[in-house]
């Protein structure tokens, strides 16, 4: 029903429009009595063998939902009950900000893929932890991962005490945190990639990491677009500065094989064409660092199969994000089930 009715509807007007619209319309139908649990009963594979225990902590199962659709901590726990292990909410920022100017996402339906140049538009951190103290612990726990950044405003100089800012913010409420600095559409952001400030960022976090009672993990999402070198670079980084594991990978700045009209837009490209680069880039960092360190495999998952690709490159879990949005809550559901079939546990 979803990609036969309700995709070509949605698809006919402006992607930010839907995004919101949806939002609220999901929000609506699920405070109606019975609507979650059938939901829930709909997406949802219940079965030991999914769990996963990962950095420390224990997924239901191995299919999160990627930052960028909850930035702001708004419906994570209706989200969740489409079948999700996980959710990761951000990118956040210590001071709200606007993004760039609209129009900033674009549909590239021949190619099944979204180009974005949003720029981190988000509520502010402040915000989204007031929505994170309704996250109950126990049995209906939704197990959050933090994705945090720096303001546009901030010069890359400044940057480690924005990130800090949102860490300190966030420790009680998250479960993991997730470092972006790979993001195409915030001024030299990617800068922060190299070897020196992002060793200097992250040691910074694991510094006040460290000195909590109980530390939390901290991941690093990476661009797809690094050379062998770079990725080397992150593999000494990850070593270096004893983080909990990569996010392989963000969006990508490529534009190679695409068909659609709107393919020239600047922003990052996420969906069916990243598939083989990110899951190429999980088989490098996996390879080359012996499985030295748990990897989350996200770019271009629109079918059980790409999942399972990356899972056998070497990911420990996966995100969806544009195949969520192309191919509606169904693949969550067929991915869990593929996973049990494979004997992937």
């Amino acid at each position: 029903m979803y990609k036969s009715v309700i995709r070509p509807l949605l698809f006919h007007f402006d992607p930010e429009k839907v995004h919101h619209f949806t939002f609220n319309s999901f929000r609506f139908i699920s405070r109606i009595p019975g609507v979650s649990s059938m939901i829930k009963s709909a997406f949802t594979v219940n079965d030991k063998r999914l769990e996963r225990e990962v950095f420390g902590l224990r997924f239901k199962n191995p299919v999160g939902l990627a930052a960028g659709l909850d930035k702001n901590a708004t419906l994570f726990h209706e989200l969740s009950s489409c079948g999700f292990g996980f959710i990761e909410i951000g990118t956040l920022t210590p001071k709200p900000q606007e993004g760039n100017p609209k129009k900033r996402l674009f549909r590239l339906k021949e190619d099944n893929a979204i180009i974005n140049r949003m720029g981190f538009n988000n509520g502010g951190v402040a915000a989204a932890v007031e929505r994170l103290k309704k996250n109950p612990k126990g049995k209906n726990h939704v197990l959050i991962g933090g994705n945090i950044g720096k303001n546009k405003v901030t010069p890359n100089e400044e940057a480690v005490t924005d990130y800090e800012i949102c860490f300190e913010a966030l420790y009680d409420y998250v479960d993991y945190f997730v470092v972006n600095v790979s993001s195409p559409n915030t001024p030299n952001l990617r800068e922060l990639q190299d070897k020196e400030p992002l060793t200097r960022l992250l040691m910074a976090l694991q510094a006040l990491n460290k000195a909590k009672v109980m530390p939390k993990p901290i991941l690093l999402k990476i661009a797809p677009d690094l050379t062998d070198d770079q990725l080397l670079d992150i593999i000494d980084i990850v070593k270096e500065t004893a983080i909990a594991g990569v996010i392989a990978t963000n969006t990508t700045l490529s534009r190679e094989g695409l068909k659609s009209e709107n393919r020239k837009e600047s922003g990052g490209l996420s969906g069916k064409p990243l598939c083989r680069c990110s899951t190429e880039v999980i088989r490098f960092l996996s390879q080359k660092s012996n499985r030295s360190f748990p990897i989350i495999g996200v770019g271009g998952i629109h079918t059980p199969e790409d999942a399972i690709e990356k899972l056998e490159a070497g990911a420990s879990l996966v995100q969806l994000y544009t195949g969520f949005i192309y191919e509606g809550p169904a693949l969550v559901k067929a991915i869990n089930k593929k996973i049990l079939e494979k004997g992937l546990y």
